[in-house]
């Protein structure tokens, strides 16, 4: 009788700690933190994390229609150029809706379904920008200002690569 009395007491004693670990939450939209950049002459590599706390952030190859058909809701990393002239940031603002083609620095992260009863998503991206990551052009300094969204169409906050210099 005294081990069913212990063993009792040892599943309570795991229900109450159980109960005290501490589940991560995240907000509803996505959030993206700067990791790193690296370049070289021909191409750079930009490293982020996020998160996404209803998790749906990703595209499935095939969202291509309904709101996914909209030539900026294809994709959902926005990489906006910027360069250093003459001590001051200058936006080289890029309309793919205006030519389709002139859209090198905008990304499709694809979804990866979160499993289980929590819905929240936390990793990392890695984009590789190749073979370009930079605008020809008389200056030499450069960043990108980046966004996410999410497949509700929530927007993330704003980050900034680091300064590179083009090789």
């Amino acid at each position: 009788m005294k081990s069913i009395a212990n063993t009792w007491l040892i599943f309570a004693a795991i229900a109450i700690l159980a109960g005290c670990i501490r589940q991560e939450t995240f907000p509803p939209e996505p959030v993206i933190r700067f990791k790193s950049i690296r370049t070289t002459p021909d191409s750079a590599v930009i490293t982020m994390t996020f998160t996404d706390g209803d998790g749906d952030f990703g595209l499935r190859q095939s969202d291509t229609t309904g709101i996914f058909a909209d030539c900026l809701r294809r994709y959902n990393l926005y990489f906006e150029y910027y360069e250093l002239q003459n001590g001051e940031w200058v936006h080289f603002p890029i309309d793919p809706c205006a030519d389709p083609n002139a859209v090198p620095f905008y990304y499709r992260v694809p979804w990866a379904e979160p499993s289980g009863q929590i819905k929240s998503q936390d990793g990392e991206i890695t984009i590789v920008m190749t073979p370009f990551y930079f605008l020809p052009g008389p200056f030499d300094t450069c960043r990108f200002e980046i966004r996410a969204i999410d497949r509700s169409q929530k927007l993330s906050n704003v980050i900034r690569t680091s300064a590179f210099t083009k090789p």
